[in-house]
């Protein structure tokens, strides 16, 4: 039977993980997952894809939801409360790819912190919080009902990936780099940005899934994830590392124009009203409900 073999959630969207033993469900995706992002003077979301650097930076929710903490690559340490817009925060018209939504703006102070550790190029930065998840951010209607909402991650309330599909991605690297053992060398996990890591799993096994159960919770399997340049971005350092794994995705495992690595999650509700639908925990056994005949990737 497969296993959830780790959990990940990203406070900040594209800064640094947290990895927790166990995490709440919400129909937007793992509470406190991509609730916060950093935007330019238009609102526009601003990612490693941008700057690979924010990478670096290091948040930490406290325990009563009240305060984030962020971490500088500098190692300094700013703590700023929790802004809303019911407590007054100014209100932001903000953007991911191409929809636009209303957020909560972080205090100046924050904004003038963040300033003074990334690159002059950005611009104007500022940190909003998305304080309404259950109505602020509808998810693309092709694959979910109206009332489905997700929080400020790319577009799917959470990313399943598996640990043989990585062991199998590393092979291919492997291969098509001989003899070079640093352009050859395997991938960590960190680098897909996941939030579920199933093991015990066929490699690309989740290219079939159609629904899944992972412990009690059941979830629709809605979309293969496509790749891009962030997974070229050492999650540690903060800098690109050439063109792998997008070179193999390109080789080995290519939907149609799409880089696919993962499949997109959205948990089942199992009422509209319903705003906490359980807990995962690593460990959890995950069970396949539903199956689909996935097409073949090219394999050029």
């Amino acid at each position: 039977m497969p296993t959830l073999d780790s959990l990940h959630l990203y406070p900040v969207k594209s800064m640094y993980r947290l990895s927790p033993a166990s995490a709440e469900v919400q129909p937007w995706g793992l509470a406190g997952d991509r609730r916060w992002m950093l935007v330019d003077a238009d609102g526009v979301a601003l990612t490693q894809r941008d700057e690979p650097s924010i990478g670096r930076f290091r948040p930490s929710p406290s325990a009563d939801g009240a305060s984030l903490t962020l971490t500088g690559p500098d190692g300094a340490a700013h703590t700023l409360p929790v802004p809303t817009l019911a407590g007054g925060a100014e209100e932001a018209s903000v953007e991911v790819w191409g929809t636009r939504f209303s957020a909560a703006t972080a205090a100046k102070d924050t904004c003038a912190w963040l300033a003074e550790r990334l690159p002059a190029k950005l611009g104007e930065v500022r940190l909003v919080h998305l304080d309404r998840p259950g109505t602020s951010r509808p998810i693309d209607p092709k694959y979910a009902g109206p009332d489905e909402t997700v929080s400020m991650a790319d577009g799917y309330p959470l990313l399943v990936t598996t640990t043989a599909s990585l062991a199998e991605l590393n092979a291919r690297i492997a291969e098509d780099h001989p003899g070079d053992a640093r352009k050859g060398a395997a991938l960590p996990m960190e680098r897909f940005r996941p939030n579920l890591v199933v093991a015990g799993t066929e490699p690309w096994e989740e290219d079939g899934w159609r629904r899944i159960r992972v412990g009690a919770l059941e979830f629709r399997v809605v979309k293969p994830c496509g790749r891009c340049v962030v997974t070229t971005t050492d999650q540690e350092t903060g800098e690109r590392r050439g063109p792998e794994p997008l070179r193999a995705l390109a080789r080995h495992h290519k939907f149609g124009q799409k880089l696919v690595f993962g499949q997109n999650l959205i948990p089942v509700r199992p009422t509209p009203e319903a705003e906490v639908l359980g807990t995962l925990t690593v460990g959890d056994e995950v069970e396949v409900l539903e199956r689909v005949e996935a097409p073949l990737p090219d394999r050029r």
